[in-house]
């Protein structure tokens, strides 16, 4: 009987502390949807502030100087000392418990905007030696603000918490001028997650396509890794009215183009995973009448799949070469892995789904997506520890599917109202996961 009695107690008891923290759950939901409705005018005006003056890679000088401020001014300690130009901030709550990490990053693209929008950048800079507009072309200018507006509310609520929280404002997402280190891969070769102890990252992308109010996530491999070639055809030089006294490495290049398609279309096993390979800059000659000497392309490499990865390298250098040798010239390949797979752990994601499902107000607006062939240098991130990233709307619900912008491009357009969808969902995983880990066990 003695023992039927400690069996029902610690039935009793274990009950009794799963029905407390499921109601200290809702009361801290609760109180982030107030709070991220009555901060999102404060959001909107920082975002305003990062899209019109935006800033490229290892050059977010201005950029980080606001956040630092920002975070200043809502009573945290900063530290500038990683990436360059990144900052991070720590809220310690002064009890036990893990350590979660939340990102975003910051940098801009070399693109003139083209968006009628009164907080349209019209900033400019100097990119690979070319004078370039300077745009928040994706989205990084949300995810500041959304990052800012979750400090300032898990600030406010920091008695009510465990653990700590480290938030991350990471430069260079879009890869550091050539020559040079930054990103995730710098902040992470630079110990920052083992200075703070980082157990668990969690980061999200804003979307053109996707509409306000919805999340979408994938388990496992959910973007793709990116990597960088380089093809250098050398010909032999001569007049242009003469093709046949030369070799034209501009129509051997031409040849490659048409030929590293082909590796994906008739050799890649894309029932397996998706795979990209595309040419996003040539150069070659210096005037009508003259066949160059030399004509240099580059491109990227998109595989979510490392053997495959490896194959689709081996192929580009075979293909280039075998190509240029053909017609008598000789084709140099160079292949610089990028980023890898960014990878959202399994058991992780399982455990914060419904708080993602929570945050967007229902399992409705959360989905599973497919894996896409965009890459994200969170991934270094999710190398080290287990992680999350997960894309947030940003398309108006009154433009037609397919017919938003794409990210990287002049007329890129968010629709604001999606970005309290991203508050919220940063604050509820990150006090979900919190509370989670911190479970008491009679």
């Amino acid at each position: 009987m003695r023992i039927l009695h400690q069996i029902v107690n610690t039935a009793l008891l274990l009950l009794t502390v799963i029905y407390m923290q499921a109601q200290n759950m809702l009361d801290l939901h609760a109180q982030i949807d107030k709070e991220a409705a009555a901060m999102n005018e404060q959001v909107i005006q920082w975002r305003h502030h990062f899209h019109q003056y935006p800033e490229l890679s290892n050059r977010e000088f201005k950029t980080a100087d606001a956040i630092a401020e920002y975070l200043t001014n809502m009573g945290y300690q900063v530290d500038r000392s990683f990436a360059k130009t990144g900052v991070v901030a720590v809220l310690d709550s002064g009890k036990p418990g893990p350590t979660v990490g939340l990102r975003a990053d910051i940098d801009a693209l070399p693109v003139t905007e083209r968006t009628p929008i009164p907080f349209a950048s019209k900033e400019t800079s100097t990119y690979l030696g070319q004078e370039v507009g300077v745009m928040h072309a994706c989205g990084h200018d949300t995810h500041i603000s959304m990052l800012l507006g979750t400090a300032a509310i898990l600030k406010d609520m920091k008695d009510q918490l465990r653990g700590k929280v480290v938030f991350v404002f990471q430069p260079a997402e879009e890869g550091a001028p050539p020559g040079e280190e930054g990103g995730a891969g710098l902040m992470v070769k630079e110990g920052l997650l083992e200075k703070y102890g980082i157990q668990v990252m969690f980061g999200q992308h804003i979307g053109s396509g996707l509409d306000v109010g919805k999340l979408v996530y994938k388990s496992g491999g959910m973007l793709a890794a990116a990597d960088v070639f380089n093809i250098k055809v050398t010909g032999k030089q001569t007049h242009g009215s003469q093709p046949w006294s030369g070799i034209d490495p501009i129509t051997v290049s031409a040849q490659i183009i048409m030929g590293l398609q082909t590796i994906i279309s008739r050799q890649t096993e894309l029932t397996k995973e998706a795979a990209v390979i595309t040419v996003g800059k040539i150069t070659g000659g210096v005037r009508n009448n003259i066949i160059p000497e030399t004509c240099e392309m580059t491109g990227t490499i998109r595989t979510l799949d490392t053997t495959m990865q490896r194959i689709i390298h081996e192929k580009i250098r075979l293909t280039a070469t075998k190509i240029a040798e053909s017609a008598g010239a000789k084709a140099d390949v160079e292949i610089t892995i990028g980023v890898p797979v960014t990878y959202n752990d399994p058991n992780l994601t399982q455990m914060m789904v419904p708080s993602l499902q929570a945050a967007a107000g229902g399992a409705d607006n959360v989905l599973v997506t497919q894996a896409r062939t965009g890459a994200e240098d969170f991934s270094f991130f999710a190398e080290k520890v287990p992680s999350l990233f997960w894309s947030t709307g940003g398309k108006p619900l009154d433009t037609p599917p397919g017919y938003a912008a794409p990210h990287h491009t002049p007329d890129f357009f968010i629709d604001e109202s999606g970005m309290q969808t991203g508050v919220k969902a940063m604050c509820y995983v990150t006090v979900d996961y919190l509370f989670h880990q911190g479970v008491v066990k009679p």
